[in-house]
Parts: C-alpha cells; sequence; structure tokens
C-alpha cells in the first residue's frame, strides 16, 4: 500500500508518496501566491490550497494504481488562522504564522490577562503569530466577519476537512493556538471565554497518528484514490518534521532550517521554562515537546541571494566562504520580527559591522552565521533548564548545505547527524498515515524502521572556540538596538 504526506507550506505544498516500507516513490511541488496587504502582514488564500493540493496528488499518484493509496495526512504551517461560515465557506483570507499586526492583542493577553494566567492554561504565552490573538483582532477590526464565524480552523486541518468532511485538529498544531490546554491535551475553556470562543466553534481534536474519517466519495472520484483511504490527523510543521527525521521518544533533537528555523526538544514528560520563551507543546507520538522558533530562517537566506544579490545559485556564494569563526560581519536575522526567544514583532533584521574592506562573501557568511546564532539563543534557553543536547537531526532547505550544517554544528558545539531522507514534514506526514493504518504499531516503531542516518557533521574544537567569542558579541547587538526598534 502508499501513504501519502502533505507537507503545507507557506510558499508551497509538498506531497510526498511512500509505500509500506518506507521508500520514497515521488514527490511532488506546487507554489501558490504569498500575500503582504500591509507591512508586517502575511495572508493567503486556503481556496488556492485546495485547488493546488488537489492537482499535486494527481500528478504524485499518475503513475500507480490509485486505489492502492491507503492513507493521507500532514504537516503544515502552524498558526494561521482560518474561519468559516456556517455553511463552511472561507470568510476572509488567512492571517498566517509569520503576521505581525496582532501587537496591541498579544500586549492584553500578556499584560492584562497576564502571562502567568495563560501559561497556566495554555503553558504558552502570547505571540504574534499565535491563533489566540488573531481572533482577537479579528473580532475589534472586523466585527462583521467574526459574527459570522461557525468554525476556527488551521491551514493544514482546512485540507483536511476538504479530504474528509470533518472539522478536524491534532493535538500539536492545536497546541500553537493558545486556545489549547497541553497538558491535559483538551481545549481550554478559559481561553476560550477569554477570545469570546464558543467550543463548538473549535475542531475536533485528534491525536497526530489517528484517523479522522475516510475520504469523501467525490474528492475520491475526482482523484482516482479508494473511498477506502484514511484521512489521518497529522501534525504541526514542526512536530510532522520531528517525526520524518525520528525526533520522537525522550530528549531528542531537531534542527529546522526552512522558512522559519526551529529547535525542537522531544520529552515523555510535559515541562515549561519559567520565562516562556520556548514553546511548550504537544508531539506527534503522543508525548510533548519544547521548541524555540524563529520567524526567518532559510528565508533570510533566499531574500539575500534572491532580492539583493539576485542570483539562484546559492552553491556557488557559498563557495568563497572560508575563513569560518573570523567574520567582522553580523547579522541580524529578523526580517519578520521575532519569536524566540526575544519575542518581538518590532525586530528587525541588521547588517553591523560592515567596513571599507567587506566582501560580497562576508555578508553571505554573516546571515548564514547569524541564523545559527539566533537559533543558539532558543538552545541556551534549553540548556539553562538542565536539557543537555549533544547531537541533533537537521532538516528543511538550509540543511542541503554542507556549509551551513558546518556552521550550526560549530556555533552550537553539537554534533549534526544528516538523515538520508531531508522531506521532514511531508515524510513525517506519510508516516502517520502508515502508522493510522497498522502498517506500524507506533510512531517510534515507525521512527526507528524508516529514518536512516547517513552522515554526522562533527564540531572542532578550535573553530568552536572562535564562533563563541563571535556570540557573544553577536548577543550584545539586539539588547543595544531595541530602543531603536521600538521607536
Amino acid at each position: 500500500m502508499y501513504y501519502i504526506g502533505v507537507d503545507l507550506g507557506t510558499s508551497a505544498v509538498k506531497l510526498l508518496l511512500m509505500d509500506g516500507k518506507g521508500a520514497i516513490k515521488n514527490i511532488v511541488s506546487k507554489e501558490y501566491p504569498l500575500s503582504f496587504p500591509k507591512p508586517g502582514w502575511s495572508e493567503q488564500n486556503p481556496e488556492d490550497w485546495d485547488e493546488q493540493v488537489m492537482a499535486g496528488i494527481k500528478e504524485l499518484i499518475a503513475d500507480i494504481d490509485g486505489n492502492e493509496v491507503a492513507g493521507i495526512s500532514f504537516g503544515g504551517q502552524m498558526h494561521g488562522l482560518v474561519i468559516l461560515d456556517k455553511d463552511d465557506n472561507v470568510i476572509r483570507p488567512a492571517i498566517l504564522w509569520n503576521d505581525g499586526r496582532t501587537t496591541k492583542e498579544c500586549d492584553y493577553l500578556n499584560n492584562t490577562i497576564g502571562k502567568d494566567k495563560l501559561s497556566e492554561y495554555t503553558a504558552n504565552i502570547a505571540f504574534a503569530g499565535f491563533t489566540a490573538p488573531k481572533i482577537l483582532w479579528v473580532k475589534e477590526n472586523e466585527p462583521e466577519n467574526f459574527a459570522k464565524i461557525a468554525k476556527i480552523m488551521l491551514p493544514k486541518d482546512y485540507i483536511a476537512y476538504r479530504l474528509s468532511g470533518v472539522h478536524c485538529t491534532d493535538v500539536s498544531d492545536a497546541s500553537g493556538m493558545l486556545l489549547f490546554d497541553v497538558k491535559n491535551r483538551t481545549w481550554s475553556k478559559e481561553m476560550c471565554e477569554i477570545c469570546s470562543v464558543k467550543e463548538e466553534q473549535l475542531a475536533k481534536i485528534f491525536e497526530s497518528y489517528e484517523t479522522v474519517g475516510n475520504i469523501l466519495p467525490d474528492v475520491a472520484k475526482k482523484l482516482g484514490i479508494s473511498e477506502n483511504c484514511k484521512i489521518v490527523a497529522g501534525a504541526g510543521d514542526n512536530a510532522a518534521a520531528a517525526v520524518g527525521t525520528g525526533t520522537v521518544g525522550d530528549g531528542a533533537c531537531n534542527i529546522s532550517l526552512g522558512t522559519s528555523g526551529t529547535i525542537f526538544i522531544s520529552s515523555k514528560n510535559f515541562g515549561v521554562d519559567s520565562n516562556n520563551a520556548l514553546h511548550s507543546f504537544a508531539h506527534a507520538d503522543g508525548t510533548y515537546h519544547l521548541m524555540g522558533c524563529m520567524l526567518s530562517a532559510a528565508s533570510c537566506n533566499k531574500w539575500w541571494m534572491d532580492e539583493i544579490i539576485g542570483t539562484k545559485d546559492y552553491a556557488a556564494e557559498q563557495k568563497g566562504i572560508e575563513k569560518l569563526g573570523e567574520n567582522h560581519v553580523f547579522f541580524l536575522p529578523y526580517l519578520m520580527g521575532e519569536r524566540s526567544p526575544i519575542n518581538d514583532p518590532m525586530a528587525r533584521a541588521t547588517f553591523t559591522g560592515i567596513t571599507m574592506d567587506t566582501t560580497r562573501a562576508d555578508m553571505t557568511q554573516a546571515v548564514l552565521e547569524g541564523v545559527a546564532f539566533a537559533l543558539r539563543d532558543s538552545f541556551e534557553v534549553a540548556r539553562s533548564l538542565g536539557v543537555d543536547i549533544k547531537r541533533s537531526k537537521i532538516c528543511g532547505g538550509g540543511a542541503k548545505s554542507p556549509l551551513w550544517k558546518k556552521i550550526v554544528a560549530n556555533v552550537l558545539n553539537i554534533k549534526i547527524d544528516v538523515i538520508e531522507s531531508e522531506e521532514g514534514p511531508a515524510l513525517g506526514g506519510a508516516m502517520l498515515a502508515a502508522v493510522a493504518n497498522g502498517e506500524y504499531a507506533s510512531v517510534q516503531a515507525a521512527a526507528d524502521a524508516i529514518v536512516k542516518i547517513v552522515d554526522t557533521v562533527e564540531p572542532d574544537p578550535e573553530l568552536v572556540a572562535k564562533y563563541e567569542a563571535r556570540y557573544q558579541e553577536f548577543k550584545r547587538i539586539y539588547p543595544a538596538l531595541k530602543p531603536v526598534f521600538n521607536a
């Protein structure tokens, strides 16, 4: 049998076809537009997602018997607000995870309601990208749309609904809404009340590996898939990526260098850091995880290459970079503000330390290093909690760069394990579909069977020392510029 993983990203959907033994048989990507109606705003049309997912599935399974597709599951961009009316029509464009319009609402939640209460109710505090502040924004700024809301959904869950007819979500994605009691894996009645949300407006909660229903007969016919195909809840992109990299069980770590950047630490026990600098979420394997999420990671390099330098040959730009740990240029990677650990939507990207002898290669190197330094900021919070991380898996588009992996290994002073497949959320989604169909006894069993380490990047003590000195300099830049950003 075959299993489809749907990774609903910010710029494109990636669809992956996997057989029951974990072999990847085909991958298809379909792009869709991203809209920035005002500075700091970020929106998409959910119907564009649906259109491209349907087209992508057809293309993905063109060379196999569609009746052998036993399950479809998901990884997807988190936090996005999708609102439907009583007829399940989309009311307005989805407000995405990297949208920064909710400063006022976050201030209200964190300072008026109070961070202690938010943490008690949800294990987290309000960040600009989270879903609950967006609901409050719609209530305040678009009351006519707020009055129409019959269902509140997340991006990947809208696709699951279109395939199954079930309004569903999973515990990992729901964890990022600030409406979910993470510890008890249920909706928070207190947060619903604070946000003027009725529980019936929220989706039914599933574990990531649970079946929400079968594919709708008319959709099955349109796609050429059996009506017995199971639609499986799936996970938020980072939890799905963790499954796809085998980051399950207790104490495993994964670094994702995608549009956003994350450090993801799985744990059998529920835990919250005292400052809520890291997110405390439910994991797709039935346990929990801590996560530090920066809003711009590989997207920083894409911006620098595509928009500023004007090239698509990323590898060629990195060839001239040789003097690691000696760069005098620093880059703050806050192109969309920042989440973990500083929680500052007003933060902005900057280059610092440019002189007459600064080269193009120095600037490119600074971008790669700035992302690694910002990841370390979250890493330090985890260390302060007593989490001792010696090694990590890595995935995402940035993980395809040998140079970037080397920089990350030495900035963090850990071993970086490279896995055979870097398909992350799409593979994780397919694995969750396989688990739901009984192909594997558990998510852990699927990870043990499918995920293979093919290389390890070792930190170099001399380079670690150089980067330690550079990181201490980097740490001083944001606090110095914060008053400027705020002004």
